[in-house]
């Protein structure tokens, strides 16, 4: 198991390497000249030469890949361009509204998507299913700007129940969190369906009505354990997805996250901070679908005796 672990750290060495090169290369040709943007259209020709090359903009493309790569090996992210502050000075304080978001919507998602999907599944091709699927199908379906600001609407401009945009309590994550989680309840809905009647239709679920165990326990003891496991995979996925994949959602609504400031980065062309962060999310997401496949070795047994022999 050990063995595995210690594997899936390695790769994840060389997966950054190549996220950095792809996201570096991008930030290259986008158009935008860092030192115009933090000195203004004002300032002088010379001014423009002397912060580029004490940046190092000037230096070709690899020669700025390397050292950045270099300094990363040395735990250096560099400065953000706009506050001269180091780079995880500018993330850090962001992460907690981002983690926070993450961990509701991912709850929000689990608690209203796996029931719906074991009902459909239970009741197949029921007046009852078929609304689900048909309801799952047009939620899934709407942009999450367009839910967020047809929330916004009707809680806050025109109920007042609840706050636009901002932080400071619960409440202002229950639109935020409604808007992110709505989508990814019914496309989990989905997959909880298809993943039960595909259990259900397994040959040791037939030895179990044969024995005369009762619908609810093939239900709970069998079906459903065996269905979760992917169910599990898509809850890892979407939780580390939320983490650098809310970027609509905390625009939409104000919140002061990671992937909002990495919007505000990007249109000032703020290298270091893009980067940091990009670097920060990256090992993250990995990280946490490490802790998935460990979660189904502990589940599955079948599956920890694979693990222990790689």
């Amino acid at each position: 198991m050990w063995r595995y672990v210690l594997k899936r750290l390695v790769v994840i060495i060389p997966i950054i390497l190549l996220v950095i090169f792809i996201v570096f290369y991008i930030l290259n040709i986008t158009p935008g000249e860092p030192a115009r943007i933090i000195l203004g259209k004002d300032a002088p020709p010379e001014a423009y030469e002397d912060l580029n090359e004490q940046l190092g903009l000037n230096d070709p493309f690899l020669v700025r890949y390397l050292n950045y790569v270099k300094g990363i090996f040395k735990l250096d992210f560099g400065e953000s361009y706009r506050s001269r502050k180091p780079v995880f000075d500018e993330i850090f304080p962001r992460f907690p509204t981002t983690l926070m978001l993450a961990m509701l919507t991912v709850t929000v998602t689990t608690l209203i998507g796996v029931p719906l999907g074991i009902i459909s599944a239970v009741r197949q091709y029921s007046p009852l299913d078929i609304s689900l699927t048909v309801g799952s199908l047009i939620i899934a379906s709407v942009p999450g700007f367009w839910l967020g600001l047809m929330l916004i609407l009707l809680f806050s401009l025109k109920l007042g129940w609840l706050p636009s945009s901002g932080i400071g309590s619960l409440k202002h994550f229950v639109l935020p969190v409604m808007a992110a989680a709505l989508p990814s309840a019914a496309f989990q809905a989905r997959i909880t369906r298809n993943q039960m009647l595909e259990a259900m239709r397994q040959d040791y679920i037939r030895t179990a009505k044969s024995k005369g165990a009762s619908r609810g326990r093939i239900i709970s003891r069998h079906a459903l354990k065996n269905a979760m496991l992917p169910v599990i995979t898509m809850v890892g996925m979407s939780f580390a997805g939320s983490l650098g994949g809310s970027m609509i959602t905390e625009i939409v609504f104000g919140l002061p996250g990671i992937g909002n400031h990495i919007v505000m980065a990007i249109k000032s062309k703020d290298v270091p901070v893009v980067m940091g962060a990009t670097v920060f999310l990256a090992t993250l997401f990995m990280i946490i679908m490490l802790a998935v496949d460990l979660l189904y070795a502990f589940i599955n047994p079948q599956i920890r005796a694979q693990f222990e022999k790689k």
